[in-house]
Formats: C-alpha cells, sequence, structure tokens
C-alpha cells in the first residue's frame, strides 16, 4: 500500500532527491561507482589515519579509518563503526562528515571498517573481517590511546546488523569484552524476505522489499528465509541474547525493518540486557543522514546521547 501519507512532509523533499534504485546483478557495480552524496565534510579538528591491518586466517588485509579528536585525554572511548550498503556496497569514508563532528563532540576514537562485500564474499567473509579488525583495536589500544573498558560497536543498516552480529560473536568467543551495541535501523532477519504477512506501510522507499532479498541473498549464497542460517549473519536468528552489551536501537516507523527491530529489542529487554529503543513516526530508511527535518535531527541528538552516556568511564 502507499504510504506516502504517513511520511514525515519535511521528509519528502530526500524522496526526490533518493528515488528507489532496485538493484540487480546488472546494475550493481553502477551503484557501487556512484559517489556517495555527502555535504561538505567539516574537519573540525579530527586528525583521520588509514591503516591496512591483517586478516582472519589468510583472509585479505583489512582497511581501518580511524579519526582522533584533538584533545590531550587518554585514554579515552573508541566507538568501532561498520558502515550500511545491503551488505553489497558502502565504504568506511561515506560518512566521514558525520564521523568527524561526532569524534570531535564526544571526545572519542572512531574506528570505521572497510569489509569485504557480497557476492564476491559471502557470510562469514564480512563478519569475520570485522572481527580481525576489532581484535586489531583491541590489541593496540595503548597504541591508539584507547581504554579497552570503553569499546563498542556502532553500525547502520547492514553494519547495524553486522553490529549486532559481531556482539554475538565476541560474547561468544569470549576475547573481547564490548562495552555497548549501538544499533541504527539494523538488517538483522533474513526472515523478513519470506514474511507471510509482510508490514504494509513499511519499506515503499529507499530500501525496499526487493533490494532486501537481493542483499540477503548476495550474503548467503542462497535464497533467504531458509533453515539453518546462522545467527552470525541474521543476528535475528540468535536463541540466546544474554550477556550482551548495553544496547541502543533507533529505526523508522516506515523503514522495511521496524518490525524485526522492535523484535529484537523486545527480545533483548527479555534476556535481561539494558536496551533502549526509539522508533520515529513518518520515517523511512536513511531519514537521519541527510534531511534537515525535525525528526532527523530528534534522532542525531537521541543516538549521540546515548553514545555519550554508553562511553563514560565506569567505577
Amino acid at each position: 500500500m502507499d504510504s506516502l501519507h504517513l511520511v514525515d512532509p519535511d521528509l519528502r523533499p530526500l524522496l526526490d532527491q533518493f528515488p528507489v534504485v532496485h538493484l540487480s546483478t546488472d546494475n550493481l557495480a553502477d551503484v557501487r561507482a556512484r559517489a556517495f552524496p555527502a555535504p561538505p565534510t567539516e574537519d573540525r579538528g579530527v586528525t583521520l589515519e588509514r591503516r591496512g591491518v591483517p586478516g582472519s586466517d589468510g583472509a585479505p588485509e583489512i582497511a581501518l579509518h580511524i579519526y582522533r579528536p584533538t584533545t590531550e585525554a587518554n585514554p579515552l572511548p573508541c566507538i568501532y563503526h561498520i558502515h550500511g550498503g545491503g551488505h553489497v556496497a558502502g565504504q568506511a569514508s561515506d560518512l566521514e562528515f558525520l564521523h568527524r563532528p561526532l569524534v570531535a563532540d564526544l571526545e572519542c576514537v572512531l574506528v570505521s571498517v572497510d569489509y569485504r562485500l557480497s557476492p564476491e564474499a559471502p557470510f562469514p567473509a564480512a563478519i569475520e573481517d570485522c572481527y580481525a579488525g576489532l581484535g586489531w583495536v583491541f590489541t593496540h589500544a595503548d597504541e591508539l590511546g584507547i581504554d579497552p573498558a570503553r569499546i563498542g560497536v556502532m553500525g547502520e543498516s547492514a553494519g547495524g546488523g553486522l553490529a549486532a552480529a559481531l556482539a554475538l560473536l565476541a560474547r561468544d568467543r569470549g576475547e573481547y569484552g564490548l562495552a555497548f551495541q549501538h544499533l541504527i535501523y539494523p538488517m538483522l532477519d533474513d526472515r523478513t524476505c519470506t514474511a507471510a504477512d509482510p508490514h504494509p506501510f513499511a519499506g515503499q522507499y529507499i530500501w525496499p522489499a526487493a533490494n532486501n532479498h537481493f542483499g540477503w541473498s548476495a550474503l548467503l549464497g542462497h535464497e533467504p528465509g531458509v533453515e539453518g542460517v546462522s545467527h552470525y549473519a541474521a543476528p535475528a536468528r540468535a536463541a540466546d541474547l544474554a550477556r550482551l552489551p548495553p544496547s541502543f536501537l533507533s529505526t523508522g516507523a516506515l523503514d522495511l525493518f521496524v518490525e524485526e527491530d522492535m523484535d529484537y529489542a523486545r527480545r533483548l529487554i527479555r534476556a535481561g540486557v539494558p536496551t533502549e529503543l526509539h522508533v520515529y513516526p513518518g520515517a523511512f530508511h536513511g531519514f537521519d543522514i541527510f534531511a534537515s527535518a525535525q525528526v532527523s535531527a530528534t534522532a542525531l541528538r537521541d543516538s549521540r546521547a546515548a553514545l555519550g552516556r554508553a562511553m563514560k568511564a565506569r567505577d
């Protein structure tokens, strides 16, 4: 059904700027080659260092983008960031225009990871890349001026799904203790592609159901929604969400992921995980990145405030 009447009026101009592009194997290269339409980046005195670090078990080298504020305070908290792109596109540099002010305002280090994309490198390539990069950050925390007790994971869309999967993997392997997981409209559940009763109003804009099916199929290497999918690919498949770090989730009421995100938050709460959930009315996928609407400003404010609380030093 058409959901335009439910869209926040201040967000409607964004729909003209970003018409839906239906992903396919034929146009994927063109989609990846498109310049990310980012606004001008303010330096804010934040330094950026790009480092290549070893992948896991002979995998290719991983590129990390390391942002640091101009502060003498040490050690600093750290956001380990994972970019979005439906598992098939995107890169760590896409959100530099948001990362620099975030680092400056919160006085933290932010490390954004470039992981391998699907379908060329299906599961578990991306999550293992993210885990290897996280391990490097923990191992080199002293060198980076990072407090290892205040490292958490953050991501948007597919990056939010990978962040959730990384929190599960870190918990299960027991090598690194995360301080928080910060999930922005995360892509968590491949079964949304095959739901018998899909949401009648969610997912019309930016990231529709057909693209979701394409992204999950590329990641998994087979049809989504079947039995046996690992919860390190689709975190909503995890039977046990206990002992995960304090969690923040936000999504739009018109986002395709709204129901899977709300359900994940509900299950986190039932598992005894401190959890904060925001659902923004009239908002679709990616609404907070480019729009100047009040609902976008509110979402960014809520996200930044939650990150600030999550990164405070604990006694």
